[in-house]
């Protein structure tokens, strides 16, 4: 079966929430929410700071696998704890999870960019890669987090004459995430909203 990313709605350029699930060469289970990029119908690139289980199980064994999944608790267990070893399925993949695929890992590239809100010394790796196999479970689409920030935006420009400066450069600055991850249509939404603050007096 041919793989295309897009049956899961994952389009090329934008960036989707997921759950990596990895293996380290001890045979320990890992889970982390890690955001990935898609760069065609079957590849995909995410970046990922040293330091974290997930990257040295990745370089480790070059393979991991991605899980799509809206599941609420799979995305805060896996970040404030690891999750339990009962979560998993045989193929490292989580249980009755939406749909994962598997990837090989073709390239790592050592990364740091200079607008990262992390402190300067820390280090991370770009890792491109390529799905060998998908499984779709249950139709579902990939999370991509500007539709969600969008609305966000909305409800804070309807508040932002009410709030302190503090506040208004907190709802201002939230517009960069949605032009970084967000689809054409969601950029041109917020860039109407950008128009309208404008005439508003602020600069977004």
């Amino acid at each position: 079966m041919e793989i295309n990313l897009s049956s899961v709605g994952m389009e090329k350029g934008r960036q989707y929430e997921t759950v990596i699930t990895t293996l380290s060469p001890e045979g320990k289970r890992n889970a982390a929410p890690i955001g990935v990029i898609c760069t065609g119908k079957d590849s995909i690139i995410c970046r990922i700071f040293k330091g974290s289980t997930t990257l040295e199980n990745i370089i480790s064994q070059k393979e991991f696998t991605v899980n799509i999944t809206e599941n609420p608790q799979l995305f805060t267990l896996s970040t404030i704890d690891n999750l339990p070893e009962t979560y998993f399925d045989e193929n490292n993949s989580i249980k009755n999870i939406e749909s994962y695929f598997k990837c090989e890992v073709t390239d790592l590239i050592e990364a740091v960019k200079r607008s990262d809100p992390i402190k300067s010394d820390s280090k991370a790796i770009v890792i491109k890669a390529k799905v060998t196999s998908h499984v779709i479970n249950k139709n579902i689409k990939a999370i991509n987090r500007a539709m969600g920030l969008l609305i966000e935006t909305l409800v804070n420009f309807t508040r932002i004459d009410m709030v302190d400066e503090k506040q208004q450069e907190y709802y201002l600055g939230r517009k960069r995430v949605i032009n970084k991850v967000g689809s054409k249509e969601e950029q041109k939404a917020i860039h109407e909203i950008k128009k309208e603050l404008i005439k508003k007096g602020y600069s977004p």
